[in-house]
């Protein structure tokens, strides 16, 4: 089964009026992190997905979503 990892950073991102640079700032981590996280060119460690989570003030939950070829 092949799953993918998606997420709604870009949408709570924009909803808090951020930047990809600003939210690095405030996650302690590089823009290009965001950046390739953001795109799902590649998934968050778990350190990475709960600083989003923080950042953005929600859930990983909220955040991340797997997906499985079924799903589609």
């Amino acid at each position: 089964m092949v799953e993918e990892l998606n997420n709604q950073i870009r949408d709570f991102r924009e909803a808090s009026s951020l930047t990809q640079a600003q939210l690095a700032e405030l996650m302690g981590v590089s823009r290009k992190t965001v950046n390739t996280v953001e795109n799902g060119v590649f998934a968050p460690s778990v350190i990475v997905a709960l600083k989003f989570a923080h950042a953005l003030e929600t859930s990983v939950e909220q955040l991340f979503e797997l997906k499985s070829a079924h799903d589609r």
